[in-house]
């Protein structure tokens, strides 16, 4: 029971952070790596976390590369997803009477945060990149979002959204998904990229955003 908020403390850093090792985890939460593989191990055996070999492995490289630890899908259930199964209800019955325009109505609506936040961040911190306003609107609302930049000739930054709080209901009904990008697109002047969804079965949702509205 003593070791239950440490373990909470690797589960959110893992949820905050995306993929890690436990070498990362252990710099990150100031503990031994011994202790964060002893938790690790724990929280595999209940089903909270699982290991993968990176994506990124260079497989042509000597050795073999550190394993990453990543949330599963009944790990992300234990934050903020408790009212999926009424979400998911109350948009079957909207799609049942009104039709699918009527749940990508009820999306754009949800996503209206995008536009309406990212002006009030961008006003009180105009040096941030896009890519940085946009992490702090999605993180506000519970996303756990951050920055990684990309080897584009430096013009593209990836927003990575480590949770999505509707992530059940999303893989349902995809337009929450869509209308988020969308909204992305519009306070932003130009056309983006999400490569991943963590509603499909990713690890975290990854959207393309040009450095500057311009771009």
């Amino acid at each position: 029971m003593a070791d239950a908020p440490t373990r909470g403390r690797v589960a959110r850093s893992i949820l905050e952070n995306g993929p890690s090792t436990a070498a990362a985890l252990a710099d990150r939460l100031g503990l031994t790596a011994a202790a964060v593989r002893r938790h690790l191990d724990h929280l595999v055996a209940e089903g909270v976390v699982e290991s993968r070999l990176p994506r990124s492995a260079d497989r042509r490289g000597r050795g073999r590369p550190a394993r990453v630890f990543v949330l599963t899908p009944g790990g992300r259930d234990q934050f903020d997803q408790q009212y999926d199964d009424l979400a998911a209800q109350a948009l079957r019955y909207l799609a049942e009477t009104g039709g699918d325009e009527a749940v990508l109505d009820f999306a754009r609506r949800r996503a209206a945060f995008i536009g309406r936040d990212y002006e009030a961040v961008v006003t009180a911190e105009p040096d941030l990149s896009p890519a940085e306003a946009l992490a702090r609107v999605f993180s506000a609302e519970g996303y756990a979002a951050n920055v990684r930049e990309l080897p584009v000739a430096g013009a593209v930054d990836q927003l990575c959204q480590q949770h999505c709080p509707v992530a059940h209901v999303a893989h349902e009904f995809p337009q929450l998904c869509e209308a988020e990008t969308e909204a992305i697109s519009q306070v932003l002047g130009t056309h983006v990229q999400r490569l991943a969804t963590i509603a499909h079965g990713d690890g975290v949702c990854t959207t393309c955003i040009p450095k500057s509205k311009e771009g």
